[in-house]
């Protein structure tokens, strides 16, 4: 029996992508997996697969967040989204609701998350970060910026959840094979000049020294390690998986 049987776990944006792969990792070691998307249908759809409970879920309602109370043992913060624009034409708009997605409703969550693992002296926070977490890249102002602030957000957690046995870690992928890879191809031509086709292999893989994309069930894998047992003294930390581009 996997030593994470029995406990439970939250993955934001879980519908698809790398969250979807979280939630059936965890599920394969026994966890109940609570599976929260604004994606009700497509929640619905990996909750029945995996035997877990859906939860549509707004994380821009920030505000209803604000009261939230979480039973959950393991909280996988992975929901966020894309924008490609360089910053004299970002939209003010668009990055005050990317950092709202991605850093307001994780501190929210893990906010919500901490009273529950600080009485069972046991809790995981996975926050998947990116490789723009450490790095950063032109055209992706709020992006790269919201990224850098999980960090820090993961770190603080890591300290005060220590003495409670909470571990806080980042997830740091370079790109990964999902949806909201392939939805940004034709904006990265657009602001680099360049065809469709060459964005693979002239801006997604230009710095890695393994040429491929990241299988959302590689992060799912280093998910499940994480919020083992086995990673009891693992904490405040960033896990790169970008096939080398940070070595440079």
């Amino acid at each position: 029996m996997s030593a994470l049987a029995g406990r439970t776990a939250l993955v934001t944006g879980g519908a698809s992508g790398i969250g979807a792969a979280c939630a059936r990792a965890l599920a394969e070691q026994g966890v109940e997996v609570t599976v929260a998307d604004i994606d009700g249908p497509g929640a619905a759809a990996v909750s029945r697969e995996i035997g877990g409970k859906p939860w549509t879920l707004d994380l821009l309602d920030v505000e209803e967040l604000e009261t939230l109370r979480l039973d959950a043992d393991i909280l996988v913060n992975n929901a966020g989204i894309q924008s490609i624009d360089e910053i004299a034409a970002f939209p003010p708009e668009k990055f005050r609701s990317m950092l709202a997605l991605m850093v307001e409703a994780p501190f929210l969550l893990i906010r919500a998350a901490l009273p529950h693992m600080y009485r069972n002296e046991f809790g995981r926070v996975v926050n998947i970060s990116s490789i723009h977490g450490l790095r950063a890249s032109p055209f992706k102002v709020a992006y790269v910026t919201a990224k850098h602030a999980l960090e820090g957000l993961s770190k603080v957690t890591a300290l005060e959840g220590g003495p409670h046995g909470v571990t806080s870690n980042c997830i740091n992928p370079g790109y990964v094979r999902t949806p909201l890879v392939t939805k940004q191809i034709a904006d990265q031509a657009r602001t680099h000049g360049i065809p469709e086709d060459q964005v693979i292999s002239e801006i997604l893989l230009k710095e890695s020294a393994v040429k491929r994309l990241v299988e959302p069930d590689e992060v799912g894998s280093l998910v499940t390690w994480l919020a083992s047992p086995a990673a009891g003294m693992v904490t405040g930390a960033s896990y790169t998986m970008d096939g080398g581009w940070s070595a440079r």
